[in-house]
């Protein structure tokens, strides 16, 4: 079995967070860590792998809860490997497909009426007269109503 070896500071450095990012993973039940005998904490290897996936998924926007229930699922909720890599990426690519699409939507019409009830711009009373919709729901109905449609 591997034996935990490496440092907070060692793993800090290697995967480019901060001290603090590590203890607020392991306070979230993302990683986990060992104490010594001295009561110092120390990782496997494989936290390196976790605390990538972590970075590279949160910077896909995939929330840390998420994140947390994606490992979860994995068998004795082990480290992901390269298959596990996969089956998770495949699963996260819906989820980011349908936030480009938001993001474009909001890139290709954040100057104009996105139906958020304000009716403050000269094109609102044409697409939004009277505020109507409201009655589609809360928020931005023109851009949330477009997305999830697609």
């Amino acid at each position: 079995m591997e034996e935990a070896n490496l440092t907070v500071g060692q793993v800090a450095k290697r995967c480019g967070v901060k001290v603090s990012t590590l203890h607020f993973y392991e306070r979230k039940q993302l990683i986990r860590s060992w104490r010594n005998l001295g009561n110092q904490r120390r990782y496997k290897k494989d936290v390196l792998r976790r605390v990538s996936i972590i970075k590279a998924a949160q910077k896909m926007g995939i929330s840390l809860a998420e994140i947390k229930q994606t490992f979860a699922s994995l068998p004795n909720n082990r480290t992901p490997d390269h298959t596990d890599w996969e089956r998770l990426a495949k699963h996260w690519q819906h989820s980011l497909n349908n936030r480009i699409q938001y993001l474009n939507r909001l890139k290709d019409y954040l100057s104009g009426c996105i139906g958020c009830g304000c009716l403050s711009m000269k094109k609102c009373p044409l697409y939004n007269a009277q505020d109507k919709l409201a009655e589609l729901g809360p928020g931005p109905v023109i851009l949330d109503n477009f997305s999830e449609e697609q």
